[in-house]
């Protein structure tokens, strides 16, 4: 900020922090406030114009009134060293009469040697660790703490407490679908059994069908009569395979 001048427009944060991912667009957001009771005009300026891209660049901040600028840089390929970054911004701001359009703002009116009332202020660019997701088990909880935490601790409970929840949900489902799961699961089985048993039944019912007819076509070739032992045969083997016909 220029040492004879009075700040045109507070600006929040003063340092511009990205959590640091490789491969990722990032952005982070700056606030300009109008305090005055004039409109102010600013124009924000890097030295790595290739590196960021700013939305807007330049603008007008009506009387006590906001503006949002978001900052995004480009993605990197490789982490820097120490991530340590030496990019800086500076938001130049002016007074400038009321009705002039964000078309018309010229880098002029942001001179001292116009006479203008100017004012700059310096932005440094911080790298940061991008957050980690919430663990499921809040850590370091003990019992009687306050059930009322700080903002930022209550909305990462809040995102734990979903996890949760929807964790627990699912174990729920898990275990709804358990009981059906086995009932299905002994059906199958009592079913494969039986079919075995079945498959069994008429393998037996065949071979006892062949030996039938083999002791048949021998006493058909006997001449005359049917030996004793013959008829024996003959009505063991119908007795078995009525038995395995009604199994």
């Amino acid at each position: 900020m220029g040492s004879d001048t009075k700040e045109l427009l507070g600006i929040e944060p003063l340092e511009l922090c990205f959590p640091f991912e490789t491969k990722k667009q990032i952005s982070c957001s700056m606030q300009l406030a109008n305090r005055t009771d004039g409109y102010i005009a600013f124009k924000v300026k890097t030295t790595s114009p290739k590196k960021y891209c700013v939305r807007p660049n330049s603008g007008i901040v009506p009387p006590r009134s906001t503006s949002d600028v978001i900052v995004t840089m480009q993605a990197q390929k490789e982490v820097p060293p120490g991530m340590q970054c030496k990019d800086k911004f500076l938001v130049q701001s002016a007074v400038v009469t009321e009705g002039l359009a964000v078309k018309d703002i010229t880098g002029e009116m942001f001179k001292k040697e116009s006479g203008n009332v100017v004012d700059e202020m310096k932005l440094k660019v911080l790298y940061v660790e991008p957050p980690r997701p919430p663990s499921p088990v809040r850590e370091g909880s003990e019992e009687g703490s306050s059930p009322r935490p700080s903002f930022s601790d209550g909305v990462y409970r809040d995102m734990e407490a979903t996890k949760e929840t929807d964790e627990t949900t699912s174990f729920s489902e898990m275990r709804a679908h358990k009981e059906p799961e086995e009932v299905n699961f002994e059906t199958s089985a009592l079913i494969s059994r039986l079919t075995e048993e079945r498959n069994s039944a008429i393998q037996q019912n065949n071979k006892l069908r062949e030996e039938l007819d083999m002791v048949r076509r021998e006493i058909s070739k006997q001449d005359g009569g049917f030996p004793f032992v013959f008829v024996v045969a003959v009505a063991l083997l119908g007795i078995l395979l009525g038995f395995v016909m009604k199994r």
